[in-house]
C-alpha cells in the first residue's frame, strides 16, 4: 500500500503564510482581515491557524500589549525546500526518479525554467566538487 503524499500546509496556513510574508507581521485582527475574513472566515478560525503554525515552528510571536503579534520564522524558500524533501523522502521509497522527472513535465517546454534548472545542477556539482 502507498502513502498517501500530502502538502505540509492547508490552504488557509499558506495564505496566512503569505501574508506574513509580504507584511512582515500582523496581528490576528489585520490578518483576518487580509485574507477576506469579512466574507466567511471567522476571526477565531485565523487565530487558531496563526497558532498552528507558530506550534509547527514556523512563524515567532511577542506579546504586544494583549495581543499576540506574528511573523514568519522561515522564509518562503526554506518552506518549499521542506516540503520538496518531505514528498522527496516519501517518493523515494516508490521512486524518486518520478520525482525528478515531473519537474521537466511541467516546465519541459519552457527554456528559461531549464536554463535555471541546469544552471542550479551546474552550481550544486560545482559546490560539491569543493569539498
Amino acid at each position: 500500500m502507498q502513502k498517501a503524499i500530502s502538502l505540509p500546509l492547508g490552504d488557509l496556513e499558506l495564505q496566512v503564510m503569505e501574508h506574513l510574508w509580504s507584511s512582515g507581521q500582523a496581528d490576528v485582527r489585520s490578518t483576518h482581515e487580509a485574507l477576506g475574513g469579512q466574507h466567511s472566515r471567522k476571526l477565531n478560525t485565523v487565530q487558531s491557524t496563526l497558532d498552528r503554525l507558530f506550534r509547527k515552528g514556523l512563524l515567532d510571536r511577542k506579546k504586544i500589549s494583549r495581543a499576540f503579534v506574528y511573523s514568519a520564522k522561515v522564509d518562503r524558500e526554506s518552506l518549499l525546500l521542506g516540503s520538496m524533501q518531505s514528498i522527496a523522502d516519501t517518493l523515494g521509497e516508490i521512486d524518486r526518479g518520478a520525482l525528478l522527472a515531473s519537474f521537466l513535465e511541467l516546465h519541459g517546454e519552457d527554456d528559461a525554467e531549464l536554463d535555471r534548472l541546469q544552471a542550479l545542477i551546474n552550481a550544486h556539482r560545482a559546490k560539491n566538487a569543493e569539498r
